[in-house]
């Protein structure tokens, strides 16, 4: 029997920034896909949904409004056929498990302690702006190639593009309600290509082992190169999504490992468990939020809704990872439940590129964090405030430390 659609016009923006739980909560319990008129699109809030969707071969994927005005086309995360799996081929070789086992220690490994020399011995720190997101900016941006532009700099983007890229409400006629928060975006990728454009001329005639240099060069015919308009949305895409996740997957593990004490104390202890902390983590505060869409290429029905062609479907990743049919107490943080796949990562042929990547970002920098002050504990005087429905993270991360 197929269901009436829901439309939930009472949802806004402003709750699903600053807390987008409650929300979800309601549309699994009620209406697990329903119309959000302030997103201009279905959205998919169950673990059995979003993953239908992501594998199903009616939908394809498909930027979302605010996605496509901020990275413009094609970025890898909203193609299909050719074009994505040329822009697969392009990115994914330096990001194999093969390849990543074999530089990803020296890469991080002195990154970190690089940040740790800074303050471990102060006895206090804000973890976010301190070190979680400059080691996973830092890391990405000399894998890219970008050693010439500053950690400042890059967090810099990644925040403007991220305040871009979820500036998401329409109004009843599809109008962005806030034009002007797209701005700022604008000027960060201006300021991108007037840094990365002449390095770019440097790689087309003296390629190196740099990212973006495989980018323009490999699966090229001999003598020609991409073309850089035609790399720049993906590479926004990874200033953004591939620079935020591991830091703010970093420091959401160790948000949830404060509220229970003695796992913190059974992570320190024994190192081992760092990737399952992580793990937990990503489920617990998926980075990756709410970003991420397909559209229906036929009239299509999913969980008992008819869809027409054409229906734009964003899929809450981080909602269903909170889903109570698969996981118990779900927005509690418990290194011990039993190691459940989740969606952080996404699914289907658009599953996250950087996968294994990442995962080792935040491992070799909690070892690092963990070796070096291993009696970490948070400032209890200082509140932690997470922010955002697309990307998702602390704000800050107020700590001390016996010295």
């Amino acid at each position: 029997m197929t269901a009436t659609v829901s439309w939930l016009d009472d949802i806004t923006m402003t709750e699903l920034e600053r807390n987008p739980y409650p929300v979800y909560e309601r549309l699994r319990s009620e209406a697990p896909l329903a119309y959000v008129p302030v997103l201009g699109s279905y959205v998919a809030s169950t673990a059995e949904i979003c993953r239908e969707i992501a594998t199903r071969d009616d939908f394809e994927a498909i930027i979302t409004k605010a996605g496509g005005r901020t990275f413009g086309h094609p970025a890898v995360i909203g193609v299909n056929g050719e074009i994505h799996e040329d822009l697969r081929s392009m990115v994914d070789p330096a990001l194999q498990p093969q390849e990543v086992d074999r530089w990803i220690d020296d890469l991080v490994r002195p990154i970190a302690r690089r940040y740790l020399e800074t303050f471990e011995d102060e006895g206090r720190a804000e973890l976010v702006a301190q070190y979680c997101e400059p080691v996973s900016v830092r890391a990405l941006g000399d894998l890219l190639g970008l050693q010439s532009v500053s950690s400042d700099k890059l967090r810099e983007w990644f925040h403007k593009l991220s305040r871009s890229f979820t500036n998401a409400g329409v109004d009843e006629n599809g109008e962005f309600t806030n034009p002007a928060g797209f701005d700022e975006g604008d000027e960060a990728k201006a300021e991108i290509r007037a840094i990365v454009d002449p390095l770019i001329d440097n790689w087309i005639v003296n390629p190196d082992d740099s990212a973006i240099s495989h980018w323009l060069h490999d699966g090229m015919p001999e003598g020609q190169t991409r073309e850089r308009d035609y790399i720049y949305p993906t590479l926004f895409v990874y200033l953004l999504g591939a620079m935020q996740e591991p830091g703010h997957a970093m420091a959401s593990t160790l948000v949830g490992l404060f509220t229970r004490p003695e796992q913190m104390e059974e992570v320190v202890d024994e190192p081992g468990l760092i990737p399952r902390a992580i793990s937990e983590g990503m489920r617990w505060t998926s980075p990756i939020w709410s970003a991420t869409a397909r559209i229906s290429t036929a009239d299509v029905e999913v969980a008992g809704v008819s869809l027409p062609a054409g229906s734009v479907v964003l899929m809450s990743y981080g909602s269903a990872n909170h889903d109570h049919s698969v996981y118990e107490a779900p927005s509690e943080y418990d290194l011990s439940r039993p190691p459940l796949p989740h969606l952080a990562f996404g699914a289907g042929n658009h599953a996250c590129a950087g996968i294994y990547f990442a995962n080792h970002v935040c491992r070799i920098g909690l070892e690092e964090l963990f070796d070096s002050i291993p009696n970490l504990e948070r400032d209890t005087d200082s509140d932690v405030e997470f922010w955002g429905w697309g990307f998702r993270g602390p704000t800050s991360l107020h700590t001390t430390w016996e010295v």
